[in-house]
């Protein structure tokens, strides 16, 4: 029964564990959408896939090798997208097309490896520790950390030009969310995996955008959304014994597809 949700241990840590995620999930993806970097967030989760692989191999705790991968991955797109005429998307296919490709290598040095990536590939919430409620919380207290930096980030999303001209610094503030964005993403991948992480980061945001009208609103809503969904997709699939991740993802579907109709039908 639903109550008895609440009573297992295991189920506590996964709930707070996917209600934190949600959140930090929802406050960066808005501006990940706004900016049409969603790609990013496909290119950063599937990078992080380098890093587990070396993790499996060195006989360590994966995301402990997936953080500073995939933070190194992140800001080396965002200088190649910086200093370079190589355009944004084209950058990230480059570098999370080689973590994947150094990540299979990697695991063929590695016996009886495919039930432990198998894991990372599609999340295993229900196994979240102590230990990575701690490291999650850490991470949510950077990100409030990160408030007074919203308003600049808000600032070059709409017009980086004249961002810069009045003495932002964008491009240092690139880089500085660009590796927040990429240690959260390493986050999400213990939630839903690396395949549908970059779900995590998109989908509520979508959907806040079609609901929200301002952009402070949009962030708002996303976080909200972020932090429901995660735990309506939990509670869904302990009460259906689906795969967890999998709920997570297909509640938020389901929002976005209920923001679509009421966006119609407010127009």
């Amino acid at each position: 029964m639903i109550p008895d949700l609440f009573t297992l241990p295991f189920m506590r840590r996964a709930l707070l564990a996917g209600v934190i995620i949600g959140l930090l999930a929802g406050y960066y993806g808005v501006f990940v959408v706004q900016r049409r970097l969603s790609f990013l967030s496909v290119g950063l989760s599937h990078a992080a896939f380098g890093g587990v692989a070396l993790g499996l191999l060195l006989q360590v705790n994966p995301l402990w090798t997936a953080l500073p991968f995939t933070v190194v991955v992140a800001l080396a797109i965002t200088w190649v997208t910086q200093r370079s005429a190589v355009s944004s998307d084209t950058a990230i296919g480059v570098f999370f097309s080689a973590a994947i490709a150094l990540g299979v290598v990697l695991l063929t040095f590695k016996q009886s490896y495919t039930v432990d990536a198998f894991t990372y590939l599609f999340g295993s919430i229900l196994s979240v520790r102590a230990v990575d409620l701690w490291v999650l919380g850490g991470i949510a207290l950077l990100a409030l950390g990160t408030l007074p930096l919203w308003g600049r980030w808000a600032y070059a999303t709409f017009d980086r030009d004249l961002a810069r001209a009045d003495g932002v610094p964008v491009d240092r503030d690139d880089y500085v969310l660009a590796g927040l964005l990429a240690v959260t993403v390493v986050a999400a991948v213990k939630v839903v995996g690396i395949v549908l992480t970059a779900a995590f980061f998109v989908i509520p945001a979508a959907a806040a955008r079609l609901l929200a009208g301002t952009f402070r609103h949009m962030t708002i809503v996303a976080v909200l959304l972020g932090g429901t969904t995660a735990t309506g997709g939990l509670v869904g699939s302990y009460a259906f014994d689906l795969p967890s991740g999998a709920a997570i993802i297909l509640v938020q579907a389901a929002v976005f597809g209920s923001a679509v109709l009421v966006g119609r039908a407010v127009r």
